[in-house]
């Protein structure tokens, strides 16, 4: 495969069952990669990994402080949220709040992405809604942007639109890239989404994670604002048992995922972008990949590591629970 290299392999029996094919970029401040694995010029699209940064305008006009949503609801505005009961009263509270009527949502109808939330509401007969989409949260803040601001909120979903212009904006702010170098094309809600390599996508979380870095005072404060609300609400931003909640109850890391195996982190204190692919858009070879790099680089706090490695272990089990093979992260960073 083009650009990407062998990230995890897994056994079962004693024999090489599968390998996960992929590529990391390690940055620093100014862009430069310090160490990678596959191409870090790889261009991906960023899917889900961009909601910090399409949240960006409706954090720097402070809509929620305009609609007094706490802290929880405002964290859903970037968050990929799996339907879990806190999620949906969230979701409610926030459109009760705003006045945005379900229906407006352009996220199709659908069930909770939690696999115990989804057999709850089908227990209950409840059918598929709108809100029990991961990214109604999302589409939430862009409809209440969009009617602050006096743009029609019915085509917000558009790329011509203006909020959809001002994210183009902001991605090429937080990349490096420039806004007619970035890719386009259209995620799974059917909002537009962007694709730059992946050096670009760990310099945005680096800047996510360091705002200081941000020469625009507004972009500069909102990124703080976002940065925090993720950290102070992780299991708004997915689940009680999911990577992104996990690594984002360390307050040295910003962290977002996106589908297709798409991953950025920033570490404050490190002052480092993380981003990566796995080429087969598996999510849960995630944590393993994810706890190598920091092992590499020597991160201090051994605790985040420890909870990666507990959300999915390295042992593969069987639906017996028995351990009946292993995961193995076989990269190698290079500087």
């Amino acid at each position: 495969m083009t650009g990407f290299t062998a990230l995890v392999e897994e056994y079962r029996g004693g024999l090489l069952e599968n390998v996960h094919y992929g590529a990391i970029s390690v940055v620093d401040e100014t862009g430069k990669v310090l160490y990678s694995t596959g191409d870090p010029e790889h261009v991906t699209f960023l899917r889900s990994a961009a909601k910090p940064f399409q949240a960006i305008p409706v954090i720097k006009r402070r809509i929620d402080e305009k609609y007094g949503l706490t802290g929880e609801e405002a964290a859903l505005f970037a968050a990929s949220h799996r339907g879990e009961v806190f999620h949906i009263h969230a979701l409610e509270s926030i459109l009760r709040k705003t006045g945005i009527q379900e229906e407006e949502l352009h996220c199709c109808p659908t069930y909770p992405l939690n696999e115990d939330a989804k057999s709850q509401r089908l227990r209950g007969n409840e059918e598929k809604r709108r809100v029990f989409h991961n990214c109604s949260g999302k589409h939430a803040g862009l409809i209440a942007l969009s009617k602050h601001m006096g743009w029609d909120s019915e085509t917000y979903y558009r790329l011509e639109h203006p909020v959809q212009q001002e994210i183009i904006e902001t991605l090429a702010l937080f990349t490096g890239v420039s806004q007619e170098q970035i890719g386009l094309g259209v995620d799974g809600c059917g909002l537009p989404i962007f694709a730059v390599p992946l050096k670009s996508i760990a310099l945005a979380y680096l800047k996510l994670a360091c705002p200081d870095l941000i020469p625009n005072e507004e972009t500069r404060l909102a990124a703080e604002r976002m940065s925090k609300l993720m950290n102070n609400h992780p299991n708004m931003i997915a689940d009680t048992r999911f990577v992104c909640s996990t690594l984002l109850k360390d307050s040295n890391l910003t962290a977002k995922g996106g589908a297709k195996g798409v991953y950025g982190i920033g570490l404050r204190k490190e002052r480092i972008g993380i981003s990566l692919k796995v080429s087969d858009g598996s999510e849960q070879v995630w944590p393993s990949i994810i706890a190598s790099i920091l092992r590499f680089i020597g991160y201090s706090n051994q605790h985040t590591i420890d909870s990666l490695y507990e959300l999915i272990p390295n042992q593969i089990v069987n639906d017996n629970g028995l351990v009946v093979g292993e995961r193995k992260a076989v990269f190698s960073l290079q500087g």
